[in-house]
C-alpha cells in the first residue's frame, strides 16, 4: 500500500497499525469467522445473540437483562431516547465493554467479554457515531485500511515487498476498487478523505468497515449529520449492502422513519430496557413505545404515524 507522509502522523499510525493487525492475523489464521451462520440441531445458529446483558457505571445501570438475536442477513435496528443504553449494547458486542452480567455469542462462539483483536477473524466490523478516518490520506488508502487485519505479512516484509505483501497488496486493492465503485465513491477515491462532504466521509467510513467483508457489520447512527439527500442515499447504500453481500446489519439511528422503512425488526430500549421488540409495524402500534420513546399517543390514535 503507498502511504502518504502528513503533518498529523496518519502514516505512522497506520504503519503500526498495519504490524498490529498483521500479528493478530497471523494468530486468529486457522480459526474460521464464528459469525459464519452455522446449524445446531437443524436450526440456524443466529449471527448474534446476546443473552441477559447487564452493564453499569458507577451505580448508574446502563443495561438490564439485554436479550437480543439477529438473524443471518437481516437488518436490525436499535432505537430508544438519548442514553437508552444504544451505544453501550454495541460496546458490548464490539468488546470495548466487558458486561456486569450476561453472554455474548457470534455465530457458534459465546463470550463473557468480546476480545477485540478477535473482532475481523470473528466476521464483525464496525462505525462509529464520530468518524475516525485518516483524514490526511486519500480515500483508497483509507478503504485499505479495512482490509489490514486480512493481512499475513508484517510490516517489515511489506516494506521489502515480498512476494507474500505483494499479493496481498493486490488483493486488498482490488478489494477496495470494488467497494469504492459499490459506494460511488470513484470519482473522489484519490482525493484526501479530510477534505470531503460530511455525507461523502460517512459513506468512505462505511466503505472501510465493508471491504472485508464482515459477515456482521454494526452501524453506530450511521446518517446522523448528513443532508436528507445524503442520508436517503445511505440508506439506500446500507439496504443494498445486505442485499449485495448477504451482510447481516445491527444499526442504531434516531430517525424513526428512515428506521421503519429500511429494518426487518426493531428493538426499541429505554433506560437500559428492552421494551419491544418486533417487525416495524408491531413497534409502530406497540403502547410502550408510543409511551415510553415516541409520545403518549392522543386519544383514538392507535399506532405512531411517521
Amino acid at each position: 500500500m503507498s502511504l502518504v507522509a502528513t503533518s498529523g502522523g496518519d502514516a505512522l499510525v497506520l504503519a503500526r497499525t498495519h504490524e498490529r493487525a498483521a500479528e493478530a492475523a497471523r494468530e486468529a489464521e486457522a480459526a474460521p469467522p464464528a459469525a459464519e451462520a452455522a446449524l445446531v440441531g437443524g436450526a440456524p445458529v443466529p449471527v448474534l445473540q446476546l443473552e441477559g446483558i447487564s452493564l453499569s457505571f458507577g451505580g448508574i445501570t446502563a443495561l438490564d437483562g439485554i436479550d437480543l438475536a439477529v438473524a443471518n442477513g437481516e437488518i436490525r435496528a436499535i432505537i430508544g431516547p438519548n442514553g437508552a443504553g444504544k451505544s453501550s449494547l454495541l460496546n458490548v458486542v464490539s468488546g470495548l465493554y466487558r458486561p456486569d452480567r450476561g453472554m455474548v455469542r457470534l455465530g457458534s462462539e459465546r463470550f463473557a467479554h468480546v476480545p477485540t483483536s478477535r473482532l475481523a477473524a470473528l466476521g464483525v466490523a464496525r462505525t462509529f457515531q464520530n468518524l475516525a478516518l485518516f483524514k490526511g490520506l486519500p480515500v483508497l488508502d483509507n478503504v485499505i485500511t479495512g482490509f489490514v487485519h486480512r493481512r499475513r505479512a508484517g510490516f517489515v516484509r511489506q516494506i521489502l515487498s515480498t512476494p507474500q505483501a505483494r499479493r496481498e497488496e493486490a488483493e486488498s486493492r482490488a478489494a477496495s476498487e470494488d467497494v469504492i465503485a459499490f459506494l460511488h465513491l470513484d470519482a473522489v477515491k484519490h482525493q484526501l478523505a479530510g477534505g470531503l462532504p460530511y455525507g461523502v466521509q460517512k459513506r468512505v467510513e462505511l466503505a472501510r468497515a465493508l471491504v472485508a467483508r464482515p459477515q456482521l457489520l454494526l452501524l453506530d447512527e450511521p446518517l446522523a449529520g448528513v443532508t436528507l439527500g445524503e442520508k436517503q442515499e445511505l440508506a439506500a447504500h446500507i439496504s443494498n449492502t445486505r442485499d449485495a453481500y448477504g451482510t447481516t446489519i445491527v444499526l442504531i439511528e434516531h430517525d424513526i422513519g428512515v428506521v421503519m422503512g429500511l429494518s426487518d425488526r426493531i428493538a426499541v430500549l429505554d433506560y437500559g430496557r428492552k421494551i419491544a421488540d418486533g417487525t416495524p409495524d408491531e413497534v409502530r402500534s406497540d403502547q410502550a413505545v408510543i409511551d415510553a420513546y415516541l409520545g403518549v399517543a392522543h386519544e383514538g390514535e392507535t399506532e405512531l404515524v411517521v
